[in-house]
């Protein structure tokens, strides 16, 4: 389902990607593809997850995985977060 879902993303997308299965998406983004990840929780630009024993308690998603950030990723609190997603 995730790797059909990741279909429908093209070049230059700002996704919200929930929780749960759909965060698998991020896994089958084409190389070469820039997609832009939020997560609800206040992050714009999702990193991919970290490898084991690189973990940052502080760096979650939604769904209370840990990720990594990138050098553009930008933090704001969920209110702003929501409104961005509605």
């Amino acid at each position: 389902m995730a790797a059909r879902a990741a279909q429908e993303l093209q070049d230059g997308m700002y996704v919200n990607l929930g929780i749960g299965i759909p965060t698998l998406v991020a896994n089958h983004i084409p190389k070469g593809m820039t997609v832009t990840l939020q997560s609800e929780n206040g992050m714009l630009g999702m990193g991919p997850f970290p490898f084991e024993g690189e973990e940052d308690a502080d760096l979650i998603n939604a769904g209370k995985q840990t990720i990594t950030e990138l050098p553009q990723t930008a933090f704001f609190d969920s209110a702003t977060s929501f409104a961005m997603i509605r």
